[in-house]
């Protein structure tokens, strides 16, 4: 056996009969915290039992386990899943958050020559190993605030060549830390320079889709979803349509972007063709709100986003009154630069009214469900990965009322081995 952690007081299991997600309406019954538990996790690295010490130790003696850490008077919890992040760039964007604390907008910004198109030329200059290293400093601050499985977007190379290196720096990330990465193609990020949308969209889909998914094919890439920034001004939603389908064809989930800065009935384009998740949503219509209810498409809420250029918050409360199933992500870039998702649970339990519990739920359990990992990430259950942390905290309530601290945050736990020790 890999792993024992003895003697938890609070166990914040979030679901323990193996649901795919939680709405907002089953987590008054569903939403699992025991106490006074161990927890065994096996060779594999998957949770073999879940039960008082006794039970545990009748079958498994201590001595048969690599490691014991016993959590008397500790919070122990899932770990976290981030949705949403572009994590491999080069070239800070310090300078614009000085022009956004002079009242420039994002579009302004995008106008002046920041925004993505500055990000994409430094991104484009600078080689593999610069974007490597830069991606797995990252990476390792993300594990130390808790985060274990990671969302990663390409999407600053917006021509091939680059996109497909972005595509190969994630891979190569995936073989030299411990921090689990879901890889998403997002070569329909923004506009060219000098190119049009149709142009954009035609490479996209003749030309890149194609190319990236030859080298998934032969297993040098692992690619798990497309995302387009689907926005007015960029690729409206006919030719969002097109990219997103041309994915799909090559069963790649669909996970995009939409009514961040405008409403153009993306939700209801990306509910049509049976879009997995949907992700910033500021401008949501009342319909979309229903369609997404009625399909589980997954409401990917960014926090830092709308606190960062100060938009109209995403209707939250609505949605999940309404039984949409809502999500999490830092949305990690260099415009939003967050990599905790304990900052994120707190931004969103105080900018959006939702409570501890649906913010917990919303970085693990319905995290992984945009992912489509649920079934083996986002809880702590038996047969699931042993992906844990333990705080040195009286409640498990602390974890999200102190606002991003890591200091309690004693041990980050991946399949069931000690990645993170304070």
């Amino acid at each position: 056996m890999k792993l024992l952690i003895k003697n938890v007081k609070e166990l914040v299991q979030v679901t323990s009969k193996r649901q795919k997600f939680l709405l907002s309406s089953e987590i008054p019954l569903s939403f699992t915290v025991a106490k006074n538990l161990s927890i065994a996790v096996d060779k594999d690295g998957i949770v073999k039992k879940i039960a008082p010490l006794s039970d545990i130790l009748s079958i498994h003696p201590e001595s048969e386990f690599d490691t014991v850490i016993d959590a008397t008077g500790k919070c122990v919890i899932p770990g976290l899943v981030d949705a949403h992040t572009h994590p491999v760039w080069s070239g800070d964007r310090v300078h614009e958050f000085a022009m956004k604390l002079k009242g420039a907008s994002y579009m302004d910004i995008h106008k002046a020559g920041g925004g993505i198109g500055f990000t994409v030329k430094e991104t484009q200059k600078a080689s593999k190993d610069e974007l490597l290293n830069l991606f797995l400093a990252r990476l390792k601050s993300m594990l130390a605030h808790g985060t274990t499985l990671v969302e990663c977007k390409s999407g600053y190379g917006l021509h091939l060549e680059t996109e497909e290196k972005m595509l190969h720096v994630i891979e190569e990330a995936k073989k030299c830390q411990p921090v689990e990465l879901s890889s998403t193609y997002c070569g329909a990020h923004s506009i060219p320079e000098s190119s049009s949308e149709k142009a954009a969209t035609d490479d996209i889909i003749n030309n890149q889709i194609p190319h990236l998914a030859s080298l998934c094919n032969k297993g040098v890439l692992n690619i798990d979803s497309i995302d387009v920034f689907c926005e007015k001004g960029v690729f409206e939603v006919a030719s969002s349509k097109k990219i997103l389908e041309k994915g799909k064809e090559q069963n790649w989930m669909v996970n995009f972007h939409a009514e961040e800065l405008n409403y153009i009935g993306g939700v209801e384009m990306g509910v049509e063709i049976g879009a997995d998740a949907i992700s910033h949503l500021e401008e949501i219509s009342d319909k979309g709100i229903e369609m997404m209810s009625k399909s589980k498409a997954v409401a990917v809420i960014l926090p830092t986003t709308a606190h960062i250029l100060k938009l109209k918050h995403p209707p939250v409360r609505s949605m999940l009154e309404k039984g949409v199933v809502v999500a999490l992500g830092s949305d990690f870039n260099p415009n939003a630069h967050c990599m905790s998702m304990l900052t994120v649970m707190n931004l969103a339990c105080v900018m959006f009214r939702m409570s501890m519990e649906e913010a917990m739920t919303a970085a693990t359990i319905n995290s992984a469900a945009s992912l489509g990992r649920s079934t083996t990430h986002g809880s702590i259950e038996e047969g699931k990965v042993g992906d844990m942390l333990v705080f040195d905290v009286p409640r498990w309530e602390h974890i999200i009322y102190q606002m991003g601290v890591v200091e309690h945050l004693e041990f980050v736990i991946k399949k069931g081995v000690v990645v993170v020790q304070n």
